[in-house]
């Protein structure tokens, strides 16, 4: 019986590493597709004007948090009573663009997003960046925890 060459499985082991960390390092772009159509989704639907739309891109939870400024809004209720007195006509509402997206896989059901908001109202045009958990659920990829911050 043949043995064979140590050098011969260390270089097999090398070759398997290194095909197994590139698989491994290939962003998921289905997932991707899906966050970015969650955020379209929740610009068209702010530009509407129809919040509780806006609202599904957030997850249905008790642990959902917004944060902005100095005040931490927890549950998914919450948060929506929050952007209702918040933003309670269209012309504060006014025309919500996301830009400079970059959607970082953290496993195969997390993510983080950083972007930036901007608001076109005939008034001003407040604008910031954010910070955004996405997980995904049962009823698909959903923000989990949201940091804004206003410019």
């Amino acid at each position: 019986m043949k043995l064979i060459s140590p050098a011969l499985v260390i270089s097999l082991l090398v070759i398997a590493t290194a095909h197994s960390s590139i698989s491994q390092s290939k962003p998921d772009t289905k997932s991707i597709a899906a966050i970015r159509s969650v955020l379209d989704t929740q610009a068209a639907a702010w530009n509407r004007g129809d919040i509780e739309a806006y609202m599904d891109g957030y997850d249905r939870s008790a642990d959902t948090v917004f944060v902005s400024g100095d005040r931490v809004t927890r549950g998914w209720q919450t948060v929506l009573e929050r952007y209702k007195k918040s933003y309670d006509s269209r012309e504060k509402m006014g025309v919500l663009t996301f830009s400079d997206l970059e959607i970082t896989m953290l496993s195969k059901d997390a993510a983080v997003v950083l972007g930036r908001w901007q608001l076109q109202r005939r008034q001003d045009q407040p604008h910031g960046r954010f910070t955004l958990l996405f997980k995904k659920t049962r009823a698909g990829w959903r923000i989990i925890h949201d940091h804004t911050s206003s410019a």
